[in-house]
């Protein structure tokens, strides 16, 4: 049976807001008008349902006996399917596929493939809206290379957006990776991109949308 349980780069938040919460509330009750405890209760009950809803961590599991395909590391809607130049680490043509997650989708980021993290390196940066194409490169981001167990290198990067101000990497150089497996986190709406050798085959269009750890993104010519 499936469930949904917190996940654990929300939970402390959880925990002080509605302690926050709690206190704001018993303030009100105490020196204001049954109207305005009624109020804020109400007010203060979305806030917590909605967060809750926000840190959510579903369970999935994906079952792929093929080591070629690329599983979407995120929820979100396609917005960027095309060839660019990548400068940062292979500086050569790549095919970037970019996932974009607006505050509603889950907020975990899954590891699209089972392989070798090569590289880790966070970057400084703007919080422009993650869905504009120059946030690729502007924004305050987090860049995992992986190495597939075919040898090939795929380049995943974590984008921060207006509302992100945190994001969260697990991955780090020299650490074996797996599906199923989280990648790390971005608190609030932001966005993945992730560069493939140009000969890949991709089965995602702009527009569609995207459940991480389990929509096929593409497959590596291995």
């Amino acid at each position: 049976m499936k469930y949904i349980k917190i996940h654990k780069e929300g939970r402390l938040i959880l925990l002080m807001l509605l302690f926050v919460l709690f206190c704001i509330n018993i303030f009100i009750y105490l020196r204001f008008p049954n109207f305005l405890f009624a109020l804020t209760t109400i007010v203060s009950g979305g806030i917590m349902v909605f967060l809750t809803y926000f840190f959510r961590n579903p369970t999935r599991v994906v079952e792929i006996d093929d080591p070629s395909l690329i599983v979407a590391p995120a929820d979100g809607t396609v917005v960027v399917v095309e060839t660019v130049d990548e400068h940062e680490y292979f500086g050569d043509k790549r095919l970037q596929i970019s996932i974009f997650m607006s505050v509603f989708d889950v907020h975990a980021n899954w590891y699209p493939v089972a392989g070798k993290v090569l590289m880790t390196k966070h970057h400084k940066g703007r919080h422009v809206a993650a869905y504009l194409p120059k946030s690729s490169h502007e924004n305050e981001r987090s860049t995992v290379v992986i190495e597939t167990e075919g040898k090939t290198q795929i380049l995943l990067r974590q984008i921060a957006g207006a509302l992100a101000r945190r994001i969260v990497t697990y991955a780090h150089a020299g650490k074996p990776c797996h599906l199923n497996e989280h990648l790390g986190f971005i608190k609030f709406g932001s966005r993945v991109d992730i560069f493939l050798p140009v000969d890949s085959e991709v089965y995602v269009q702009v527009g569609e949308e995207t459940t991480g750890n389990e929509t096929i993104l593409a497959r590596l010519n291995e």
